[in-house]
């Protein structure tokens, strides 16, 4: 099964003002994608270069910024469509999630996730068949 990465925990990866959780971040994402399970979508490609140029104490530049989206372009990518659109608007009304975080989890699971890596919703509740794990909680367990 593969692993979901949710935007802010790659953001994490250039994220200096928190060594600990980049650290945390960057070895996740180098295992899963060793094992060829690292997934995550367009809408995290476009939330990853927003919020790395934009958001950051130090952002990124664009240069930086497009290597960054290059490499994990690299990884397995789901497409949003209208399908995962309208599946997303359901999953919102029934767990009373934002419509984003909605369409990450159907990202998930319709890229074969068993898990979700996100700090955005409740810790190992699981979600039309999608684990949500807070990586960052996890190691002070």
């Amino acid at each position: 099964m593969r692993a979901f990465f949710d935007t802010n925990v790659l953001v994490y990866l250039f994220d200096a003002g928190a060594p600990d959780k980049q650290r945390l971040a960057g070895a996740l994402l180098e295992r899963e994608a060793a094992l060829g399970r690292a997934t995550l979508s367009t809408q995290v490609l476009q939330e990853f270069y927003v919020a790395v140029t934009r958001k950051l104490a130090v952002p990124l530049a664009c240069e930086p910024a497009v290597r960054a989206l290059r490499a994990l372009s690299e990884l397995s990518v789901v497409h949003v469509d209208v399908a995962m659109i309208l599946e997303a608007t359901a999953t919102a009304d029934r767990f009373r999630f934002s419509f984003w975080d909605a369409l990450i989890v159907q990202a998930a699971r319709l890229g074969g996730a068993s898990v979700l890596y996100t700090e955005d919703l409740r810790h190992d509740q699981v979600v039309e068949g999608v684990r949500i794990v807070n990586p960052f909680m996890e190691q002070t367990e």
